[in-house]
């Protein structure tokens, strides 16, 4: 996945690649004072390998007490890299790790170099539990690090029986590559290679792979431009419009090309969207949408006649006449990639026989159970063949999807009647000839959770491979189309050989997942010719156009330096906005009207076009420039003078504006007479102020814009109340207040003014807001909430609608309350609970919104845990309008200082589980736990005793010990089960042991690994103990039939190896080792099918399955 910024900080979306956030921001100044003289060290690592692995061995790992922990410094490809980690996660509940340019803040200006990498964290018990995750970046000043926020849970790397910490040291590896750096910026793709690439737009490189394929497929790009759309479609409403758009731009643009318009078109709008479709998903969709959209057209039925083929599934019986066939259509084949060396090898396995017999025999019509003969052949194949390549699979041990990359070779051309037709079914049309020639190869470079996306194309089938990698388009030889897109492992050649005798082997990360093969007999057809006699006329009209306009917006852009932008505010703006838009100042200058003005044009010809605008003579208009004043408000602050006017706008602009951005901000006074028409400006001496006046109704709680006035500054306000009272239509000597508007950043400042002062006593200047009243009365302030314009005023800049969504519906809006960012904690709950129809708002919890993953934060917020709504909303740099709520069960505070703990009760005699919540102060021990269960569950005999278990994935862990604190028992990730101790273990004789016995399955699609299932429990075995005598007492347990049972096979084992047991073995001789790492690696497994209905274990619901009914009692 290509970044083209780095997302946010927290982000916590599981695999975003991310710099971390305390980059350097820029470039680093030429003058930063360079190292001293290269150690020899530092000059010995210009020899040093493109490639090299490092391992970091961290000790006393959970006692680290850095938020960020860095490696020592290592060199690859002469450079100096470290490893960065957040051992307790960087703002996430995982750990955190990135790749680090160690000497980032002493390197030259412009730097930037390029590497593949990968991290890992190494499980030190199974290697193969390793937790690795890879990519590549181009570093540069403002991005020296990069990787992975949400790298590991923290929950699995601080539990010991994992792995992952052994004797609290942990073990982190990096592997990197360093590769040359191509200067992205001055190539040009169109010039160097005749196509143009497709912008990333954050996420949609895999998308951007296969619309290339697609568009180099001619007779499918001449289809699209054949679907009737018209000039009154718009692209981001319609499929065919946006896609004959944007093969239009892939075939007659210089730049490359924009895919806004099509994802718009699909209703993809967020950026989640993307994550949901993986290519071959959206290959699909896609197809299905262009199939539906050209039906009842000219080119119905393309889509089938291009992809689509089909096969035969067939039983044929092995003893009786009888076959059962199904004949079924395919627009693409998926193909294993594991176990096999090759496209015929995934065919071959493809149409592989299987017997159905034994258990599996197959229920023939009329002739019952029957041996059989399962499986697949062809019937036909299409004129293009697409091949999903198996790279990515479900790994049922590690519970998550893997990526296969193993080495699989694909041919330039495949044969497909090999071997006399192996694949085709008998109704095959043994004319055709299958003979395929390679036409596309998309490669997937990263982890499962992330990487990139790109494809290798030869658009005429010659012998010229083009590599189409989002905007950028490079000429590619064969090899590097086919060869090292094979996968497996690189072997780096060694660039010291004296210095280290063992070849460097890097896993290849980049590797096809899709090939696109077009069959030779139909490659005239399909490689057609197409050009603008295929475009609609009103498609190229159009494009005519958007290319017209793009073209002015860059003249503008490139002329930008000839102009300025020249915003005129004038009274009925602020009319306008005043008590609406804004509430504060008097004008948002976004909103007004501009000119894009010549900087050269003499500012007395710009009057011209004023007047034209307007209607307003150039001897009536008077302009004012705005100021910024200290205090954050932005007024306007002295007329422009006669000589200024003379200027050119260019050289007013440079007067007007230290900041030197290209707009100049004026407001247009103009006086008018009473019967309305302009008159020209008055005399404007220093002793005239020009003031701004708004007037504000307590009962209808609004603010309005009246108008301006000059007054003298010796003058005092007394002498204009007649004529403020004529403004706001009110009797003549209506009582009225007076207050000054000052500020209202970081808080409002609205003082009162005194009427028999001066108004240069009381400090007021050109610009400034007079906000008046009716003098309020002493029985109106029952009335009116916001009794005088401070209080309203404070009321405006505080106010915050905020949308309540229920925790458990945490996409969809409840209420809305309209509240103030000052409420406290307090207040805010007792709002909730008012609303709710609650008593006490003390049961009411809340949880603060994430803004960048659009959910609600994973800790709830702790009673009067903040102290203003305003940081509730708060999130990093940027401020939410949601807040999600639970109404608990008990007050919060009384919750807080209580563990609730999930713990699923086994009935001893009864087949159930029952899940029950327990609820006790955090200093509790396991035996209090037990206590509280003891009072809530059904025990076979009053004087029963309980034990508390930890299991996970079908094992125990844990016996907890009663003394054991509850405070940090987490039963997040794995299930607390109680169950009564049988008598027989109260009585253990020095030769008996107690084993773990475990459920398991052998998985024949994940090469026989052992998959363990149901429910683990504990066993008494006695020396000299037979298998046979054994497994009398197993089955005695768990109540199986003796028909199932007797398929039933029993083996030891030891670190996931099965050592199968015959009846006269002695198990307990299997049992001498005490050395093991964890008990739950030595067990007697049960080995039978897993015929249990898969149903979630609700105590858990991100856990695998239970095979007794679950009830749940709170």
């Amino acid at each position: 996945m290509t970044m083209m910024t780095p997302p946010p900080l927290d982000q916590e979306d599981d695999e975003m690649l991310v710099p971390h956030s305390d980059f350097v921001e820029g470039p680093q100044p030429m003058e930063v004072p360079q190292p001293e003289a290269a150690s020899t060290v530092e000059n010995q690592a210009v020899e040093d390998p493109p490639s090299s692995r490092f391992t970091w061995t961290i000790e006393n790992f959970s006692r680290l007490n850095t938020k960020k922990h860095y490696s020592d410094i290592f060199f690859v490809g002469g450079y100096k890299w470290r490893v960065l980690i957040f051992p307790k996660g960087n703002n996430v509940d995982q750990l955190s790790m990135y790749l680090d340019v160690a000497d980032s803040a002493s390197l030259p200006y412009g730097w930037s170099r390029y590497a593949q990498f990968s991290l890992a964290v190494i499980n030190q018990i199974h290697n193969k539990y390793s937790v690795r995750k890879d990519t590549q970046h181009q570093f540069n000043a403002r991005e020296s690090d990069w990787g992975f926020t949400s790298f590991m849970p923290l929950s699995e790397l601080y539990d010991p029986s994992r792995g992952y910490l052994v004797n609290d040291t942990c073990i982190v590896e990096a592997e990197v590559a360093v590769r040359r750096v191509v200067d992205y910026w001055t190539y040009d793709s169109k010039k160097e290679t005749g196509y143009v690439g497709l912008k990333n737009q954050g996420a949609t490189c895999y998308m951007n792979s296969l619309l290339q394929t697609l568009y180099h497929i001619p007779y499918f790009r001449k289809a699209v431009y054949h679907m009737p759309t018209t000039e009154n479609d718009m692209p981001s409403g319609s499929i065919p419009l946006a896609l004959q758009s944007l093969f239009y731009k892939l075939q007659y643009t210089d730049n490359s090309v924009a895919t806004k318009e099509l994802t718009k078109s699909f209703g993809w709008d967020t950026y989640d969207s993307f994550m949901q479709h993986d290519v071959q998903e959206l290959n699909r969709v896609l197809c299905e949408k262009l199939e539906d959209k050209m039906k009842g057209t000219v080119v119905e039925g393309t889509i089938q006649q291009l992809f689509e083929g089909h096969h035969m599934n067939y039983i044929e019986c092995i003893n009786v006449d009888y076959k059962s066939t199904r004949k079924e259509s395919f627009y693409d084949l998926q193909l294993d990639v594991k176990g096999c060396r090759d496209v015929y090898a995934s065919f071959d396995k493809y149409v592989e026989v299987e017997r159905l017999e034994g258990d599996n025999k197959y229920h023939a019509e009329q002739h019952g159970l029957q041996d059989a003969k399962k499986g697949v052949l062809f019937i036909d194949f299409p004129p293009v063949l697409q091949l999903q390549l198996k790279r990515f699979e479900y790994d049922f041990m590690r519970d998550t999807m893997v990526k296969i990359n193993d080495r699989y070779e694909f041919p330039l051309q495949l044969d497909l009647d090999r071997e006399n037709g192996r694949y085709l079914s008998p109704d095959a049309d043994r004319r055709v000839r299958n003979l395929y020639t390679l036409h596309s190869v998309l490669v997937h470079s990263g982890g499962v959770h992330g990487g990139h996306y790109y494809a290798f194309i030869r658009p005429t089938l010659t012998d010229q491979w083009f590599k189409f990698d989002d905007e950028r388009v490079t000429k590619e030889d064969v090899k590097r189309a086919l060869e090292e897109q094979y996968g497996g492992e690189e072997e780096l050649p060694q660039t010291n050989p004296g210095f280290n005798n063992t070849p460097f082997k890097f896993t290849k990360y980049s590797n096809a997942y899709m090939l696109v093969y077009i069959r030779e007999s139909d490659k005239d057809k399909i490689i057609c010719n197409v050009d603008e006699k295929d475009i609609a006329e009103h498609l190229r009209m159009r494009l005519k156009k958007e290319q017209e306009e793009k073209e002015h917006k860059k003249k503008e852009k490139a002329e930008a330096h000839l102009y300025t932008i020249i915003k005129v505010a004038r009274n009925e703006d602020l009319a306008e906005q005043i008590g609406r838009d804004i509430y504060f100042d008097l004008v948002d200058h976004d909103k007004v009207r501009s000119f894009r003005i010549q900087k050269q044009m003499p500012f007395n010809v710009f009057k011209e076009d004023v007047a034209k605008e307007f209607g307003i003579p150039v001897q009536f208009q008077r302009f004012w420039l705005w100021a910024k004043r200290q205090n954050h408000t932005y007024r306007p602050n002295r007329p422009l003078t006669h000589q200024e006017e003379m200027q050119s706008v260019g050289q007013l602009r440079e007067v007007s504006n230290k900041a030197h951005n290209a707009e100049l901000k004026l407001f247009l006074e103009v006086e008018l007479g009473l019967d309305l028409r302009p008159l020209p400006p008055p005399d404007k001496t220093k002793e005239d102020i020009l003031l701004f006046f708004k007037l504000y109704d307590c009962e209808k709680e609004e603010l309005r814009y009246l108008g301006r006035l000059f007054v003298k500054g010796a003058g005092k306000p007394a002498e204009i109340l007649t004529k403020l009272n004529e403004m706001a239509g009110f009797p003549p000597n209506e009582e009225i207040e007076l207050y000054e508007e000052i500020k209202f950043e970081p808080t409002v400042m609205c003082e009162h003014i005194d009427k028999k002062l001066t108004f240069r006593v009381s400090q007021l200047e050109d610009g400034d807001i007079i906000c008046f009243q009716k003098s309020p009365l002493v029985e109106n302030d029952e009335q009116c909430r916001y009794p005088d314009v401070p209080s309203f005023l404070e009321y405006v800049h505080n106010r915050q609608v905020v949308h309540f969504r229920s925790l458990e519906k945490p996409k969809e809006d409840d209420f809305c309350l309209e509240l103030s960012k000052l409420f406290t904690y307090d207040d805010v709950v007792e709002r909730v609970a008012r609303q709710l129809g609650l008593d006490d708002p003390t049961k009411i919890r809340l949880t603060s919104h994430n803004c960048y993953s659009q959910q609600p934060k994973p800790q709830p917020i702790k009673f009067r845990g903040v102290e203003h709504l305003s940081d509730m909303l708060v999130h990093y740099n940027q401020t939410s309008d949601i807040l999600y709520y639970e109404v608990l069960d008990i007050p919060l505070p009384e919750l807080q200082g209580l563990k609730t703990l999930k713990v699923a009760f086994h009935h001893s005699t009864k087949d159930e589980v029952v899940i029950h919540t327990i609820r006790l102060p955090k200093q509790s021990t396991v035996g209090d736990v037990i206590n509280d269960l003891k009072t809530k569950v059904e025990l076979s005999h009053p004087n029963a005793e309980l034990r508390l278990l930890e299991v996970f994935y079908h094992k125990i862990y844990k016996i907890f010990p009663p003394s054991e604190k509850i405070e940090n028992i987490n039963d997040q990730y794995w299930t607390l089960r109680a169950e009564e101790i049988p008598e027989e273990e109260k009585n253990l004789g020095p030769q008996d042991r107690l084993i773990h016995v475990y459920h398991f399955t052998k998985d024949a699609a994940q090469n026989q690994m052992v998959q363990n299932f149901g429910e683990p429990f504990f066993l008494i075995i006695h020396e000299g103990e037979t298998l046979a005598e054994v497994k009398v007492r197993i089955q005695k347990k768990l109540q199986v039939p003796d028909e199932e049972f007797s398929k039933w096979k029993f083996a030891f084992l030891s670190l996931g190896r099965p050592e199968y047991l015959q009846d006269t073995d002695i198990v307990s001789s299997r049992f001498q080792r005490r050395d093991v790492y964890g008990a739950w690696e030595q067990y007697l497994g049960l080995e039978h099918s897993d015929s249990a209905p898969k149903r979630a274990y609700a105590a858990n619901q991100n856990r695998h399955t239970f095979e007794k009914p679950v009830k749940i009692y709170n």
